[in-house]
């Protein structure tokens, strides 16, 4: 029991009071369980039936919102700065309590509180497919689409083909994820942001089949609909479009299309321009790999080594699959080059990190 309490991280006792009956779990506690003993969140729905008392009516949607929305921006710092694992559980048990809330508001209290439902449910999306399950990323980006036309908000519907588009690039379905990013873009509710993101997936698919010339219409079409949606209220969801610097997608383009000299060029001067920020370590560590591939690439293996070294701690920290996935593709391109018996052993560590080990 207080092995269970630690791994669950909640007072030993609480598991007492579960186990003998005397008090019903809440969310939280029952996210906890689910996660200390890897339920799948099963534990999270029978927590929920098993509840008989009758749920009050949200009188005052505005303070749930706003506290609520603060929550989601720190968890979100949390998880670009350590990955999904400290965050998943958190996720999960806010969004089942506003969920739980927004039957029993009225009005437009109850749109904002499924609004905020769904921007939790597409970033817990984002953070399963970091923690390298698809099949629930699919399922809670479908719960965004759903919760958000509950609050009157149909533009998820669009960006979500843009995050399906991303993970069937992750799958190594570079077809579908072209297919996903013109469905985003032809998208009824699809707007200048929704447009931009699907035109960034395009390119990106396109460099992966070799077809420059479609990647590089694509990066056009990214950069003007980055242009248009400047100054437009943030979305519901998703990164902020600014924040998707166009010379890195361009230099991870060029890198996919197997210019590795120029590639490598450009990454070294934007990521010289570009201020490290702790809060983003993800982004940081995809870009450095991206860089270092390219470097392998272009015959430079003593730098792409360096940068490897020095990013290999952050990348175990965050332990984000898509994270490993540039690692694993770093790898396979630096063992096309003769290496020394240190270089090889660096090869050595980052495969076994870019397979979960």
């Amino acid at each position: 029991m207080r092995e269970f309490a630690r791994r669950a991280n909640v007072s030993e006792g609480q598991i007492c009071n579960l186990e003998s009956g005397s008090r019903n779990p809440t969310p939280a506690v029952a996210a906890a369980c689910d996660a200390a003993l890897g339920t799948g969140g099963r534990l999270v729905e029978l927590a929920g039936a098993g509840r008989r008392e009758p749920r009050a009516e949200v009188v005052e949607a505005g303070p749930v919102v706003a506290g609520y929305e603060r929550v989601l921006g720190e968890l979100k710092d949390i998880g670009r700065s350590t990955g999904p694992r400290f965050v998943l559980s958190s996720m999960k048990s806010i969004t089942r309590i506003l969920t739980d809330a927004g039957p029993h508001a009225a009005g437009e209290q109850r749109a904002e509180i499924w609004l905020l439902a769904s921007k939790f449910a597409e970033y817990t999306g984002w953070m399963a497919q970091e923690a390298g399950n698809t099949a629930e990323a699919l399922r809670w980006t479908n719960l965004a689409v759903r919760w958000g036309a509950h609050g009157g908000d149909e533009t998820v519907a669009a960006y979500a083909l843009v995050r399906k588009a991303f993970i069937a690039q992750h799958r190594g379905d570079t077809d579908a994820a072209i297919g996903f990013a013109d469905q985003a873009a032809g998208h009824p509710a699809a707007d200048p942001v929704i447009r931009a993101h699907a035109a960034r997936r395009a390119a990106q698919g396109h460099a992966r089949l070799g077809d420059a010339g479609a990647c590089r219409e694509a990066l056009e079409r990214f950069s003007s609909h980055a242009a248009e949606a400047t100054g437009d209220p943030p979305p519901h969801w998703g990164p902020r479009i600014e924040n998707g610097n166009p010379r890195l997608i361009e230099a991870s383009c060029m890198l996919s299309l197997r210019r590795f000299e120029p590639a490598a060029d450009l990454f070294a001067a934007e990521l010289r321009r570009r201020p490290a920020v702790p809060a983003d370590s993800n982004s940081q560590a995809r870009f450095a790999v991206r860089q270092a591939t390219a470097l392998a690439g272009a015959g430079r293996l003593d730098d792409a080594c360096q940068i490897v070294e020095a990013t290999l701690p952050v990348i175990e920290r965050i332990d984000s699959a898509t994270v490993r996935a540039e690692l694993g593709r770093f790898v396979e391109q630096a063992r096309t080059r003769r290496a020394s018996p240190g270089q090889l052993a660096l090869f050595d560590t980052s495969a076994a990190l870019a397979g979960g080990r």
